[in-house]
């Protein structure tokens, strides 16, 4: 993957904090990390919203041919 140079400013303190906390290394390696984290959160975010949508278009009420998945759930956690 090219790896592209970026110049910018932040945050004396916020920069000093991300430093001592991902240890030694890089500046490179602590934006990478950060980016990656950044990135990760907004899945996780876009994931928990298709759980919602679905949820809601199908609450865990509703009955198919297998039963419904609130009865299989209170089921499986008295297991």
């Amino acid at each position: 993957m090219p790896r592209i140079r970026i110049s910018t400013t932040v945050d004396g303190e916020l920069l000093t904090r991300a430093r001592a906390a991902h240890g030694p290394s890089t500046d490179s390696s602590l934006l990478e990390s950060a980016l990656e984290a950044l990135l990760r959160r907004y899945r996780d975010a876009a994931i928990d919203q298709q759980y919602a949508r679905a949820y809601a278009e199908h609450p865990m009420h509703t009955r198919d041919d297998w039963g419904d998945l609130e009865t299989f759930l209170d089921a499986a956690g008295r297991m």
